[in-house]
């Protein structure tokens, strides 16, 4: 059996890493074809390297570009990319372009599709996201969703038929990076002088936070008035984006610091007090690692993290900054994420399937 999985964003890299693994282990040939949609370093190789993951087949070098522009491009080379290798299954993760690129030419080549990280819904139509990860779901013959809720929604649209509730792998490979890294001194102790539980980690990089010069000078400004320090991580959206706009990441509490490597991030965000984030990925490792978690949107996919109190969905002002300063809520023991064997799952499904 030859599995190829489409990837090219860091949250897909995360996904990959155990799949990657325990196909290995299954003995299921893995082609990995990375699309290049995130080509900045400490946002696509180290994670490779990082997480032990395979080196990709084929890079496709995509980079940046509107969503017709990337996503037509990630096409037109993924045709060649399937009659190459001839995959008995295509695998695609989350909800990026490179899905749904993946997706659509899988479906067009009548090539087996399966979705992980299927049925999770924000119900807000203006993030394309919602749209990626909608047309995906409809498009596949095997849907792995993490939660019941997401078999839930997918019920709800009519989809019954090869869903499989797996847990998430974000979790694994959430907690075998907390037990390498358990003991290891926060990379901001040294670079930046804090002292564990005293800094909140932060993260600001969706498009409906970043093309609104007021929105996101709002955000920025309400980061800098938290009573406490935040560091926030500079995605190059946010970057440019700030540059673009004359908007200072250093202002008040507010400082920035240079994109980290996943190791590092859960190292700081296991030493930190609070998340403040826009990020759907990091929402749910915070919960997982029992920090406290912002969320700078007006809704979230992973609404477990919310009904347990470890997630508050904010707009910037105020009610940012004085989420970011709340105290711990009361300790669970939940699991809506699965035990971290997710990967496992997944494989079995896939044999099953085979």
């Amino acid at each position: 059996m030859r599995v190829l999985s489409v990837v090219g964003a860091r949250p897909q890299f995360v996904k990959l890493a155990p799949i990657d693994k325990a196909l290995r282990r299954a003995g299921i040939e893995h082609v990995i074809v990375h699309t290049g949609q995130h080509y900045d370093p400490m946002l696509s190789d180290v994670f490779f390297r990082d997480l032990g993951i395979s080196a990709p087949a084929e890079h496709l070098g995509i980079g940046s570009g509107s969503h017709g522009k990337q996503t037509g491009a990630m096409m037109g080379a993924l045709d060649g990319v399937y009659a190459k290798h001839q995959p008995d299954l295509v695998l695609v993760y989350g909800d990026t372009n490179s899905t749904l690129a993946a997706a659509i030419c899988a479906a067009k080549m009548h090539i087996p599709l399966a979705h992980l990280e299927a049925g999770l819904r924000s119900f807000n139509r203006r993030m394309p996201e919602e749209h990626n990860r909608v047309l995906t779901d409809h498009a596949s013959d095997m849907l792995f969703t993490p939660t019941t809720v997401g078999a839930q929604h997918l019920a709800n649209e009519g989809i019954t038929e090869g869903v499989v509730i797996t847990g998430d792998v974000m979790t694994d490979v959430l907690y075998e990076t907390r037990d390498m890294v358990a003991g290891a001194p926060s990379p901001f102790k040294d670079s930046l002088g804090l002292a564990d539980g005293s800094y909140s980690v932060a993260t600001i990089h969706r498009a409906e936070n970043t093309d609104d010069p007021e929105r996101l000078s709002e955000i920025i400004e309400s980061l800098g008035r938290v009573d406490h320090p935040v560091v926030v991580l500079a995605h190059p959206r946010l970057l440019a984006k700030a540059e673009d706009f004359g908007i200072s990441l250093n202002q008040g509490n507010l400082q920035a610091h240079a994109s980290v490597s996943y190791p590092e991030l859960v190292s700081a965000v296991l030493h930190s007090r609070g998340v403040i984030t826009d990020s759907g990925g990091l929402q749910k490792e915070a919960f997982l690692l029992r920090v406290p978690c912002t969320t700078v949107r007006p809704e979230t996919e992973w609404v477990e993290t919310v009904e347990l109190g470890w997630n508050i969905l904010v707009e910037p002002g105020k009610a940012l900054t004085e989420a970011a300063s709340r105290p711990h809520p009361a300790a669970t023991d939940a699991e809506p994420y699965g035990d971290g064997h997710a990967a496992q799952a997944v494989v079995a499904a896939l044999l099953a399937h085979s």
